[in-house]
């Protein structure tokens, strides 16, 4: 299997991916495997319905009431 060596990377793209390497449970080297087959090998684009699945509860709906009619005549 091939190897791939990057060069010259900031210490704080390092530091996140393995951040985020623990995150996922992973070493920081899988991470990194996993980043570049979903960066080149995209897989199907999800529905909305799973991307209205995967965002987070947060706020109640009061927090996203619009505040009153601002509507104005027309004249068509």
């Amino acid at each position: 299997m091939a190897q791939l060596i990057v060069r010259r990377l900031e210490e704080e793209i390092v530091k996140e991916l393995k951040l985020r390497a623990v995150r996922n449970g992973r070493s920081a080297e899988e991470e990194h495997r996993e980043i570049l087959r979903r960066a080149l090998r995209p897989g199907p684009e999800p529905s909305l319905r799973e991307l209205l699945a995967a965002m987070p509860r947060v706020g109640e709906d009061e927090d996203f009431a619009r505040s009153g009619d601002r509507g104005r005549d027309v004249d068509l």
